[in-house]
């Protein structure tokens, strides 16, 4: 097979590198249709004035009021949550659509069906070309850089073949995380506590 988006050799439908940058952009998204919301105020009916209310989001790019119109945290949630009833369709035919859900929630279960979508999903080069779109949009509103993943360490979680290992990080204001590898969930102040304490480099003092 070949990658949808580079045309190099791939082992699915997208390659490796491509593959990551999915799963990056996905991570990233609610966190920069967040920082949208927080750099305008949105027209109050008609043609009224757009309002930034970031100054860094001036500068750092020309704002389009045409397209601010389309740059919003609802716009998103409706892409990816039709790309999540899609997948569901084709992974599991008889089961019925997915309930409403929000922007974070559809890009996680997104992420969680990566390896399934890279694998054995027809449209996903689409998906990967229409979520680098809505990134792109909305950097168009807030500039660059990209918010940046804190690394917190790696999964903790047991695996049929011992310690998961996956790198877990959030990006800033992240509360609850999921390791894309096994699924453990890792929310909340005790459950961080916990993955700092059992990190190998943490182990290794204590023994």
């Amino acid at each position: 097979m070949t990658c949808e988006l580079c045309g190099n050799a791939a082992s699915g439908y997208l390659c490796h590198r491509h593959g990551e940058q999915l799963a990056a952009r996905l991570q990233e998204l609610p966190a920069l249709y967040t920082e949208v919301g927080e750099c305008l105020v949105p027209r109050r009916s008609g043609w009224g004035e757009i309002v930034a209310t970031k100054s860094a989001a001036g500068p750092r790019s020309p704002l389009d009021e045409d397209l601010l119109d389309t740059v919003t945290w609802n716009r998103a949630a409706e892409v990816t949550h039709l790309w999540r009833v899609d997948v569901q369709r084709v992974r599991w035919p008889h089961h019925g659509a997915p309930p409403p859900a929000d922007l974070t929630a559809d890009c996680r279960w997104l992420v969680m069906e990566l390896d399934w979508i890279i694998a054995n999903y027809p449209a996903a080069g689409d998906l990967a070309r229409e979520v680098g779109e809505l990134e792109s949009a909305a950097r168009s509103v807030v500039g660059d850089p990209a918010p940046r993943r804190q690394r917190l360490g790696t999964c903790v979680a047991m695996a049929e073949s011992g310690v998961c290992g996956a790198v877990i990080s959030r990006l800033p204001g992240e509360t609850r995380l999921v390791c894309r590898w096994c699924g453990c969930v890792y929310e909340g102040a005790r459950s961080l506590l916990v993955l700092s304490h059992f990190q190998p480099e943490n182990h290794d003092r204590t023994t």
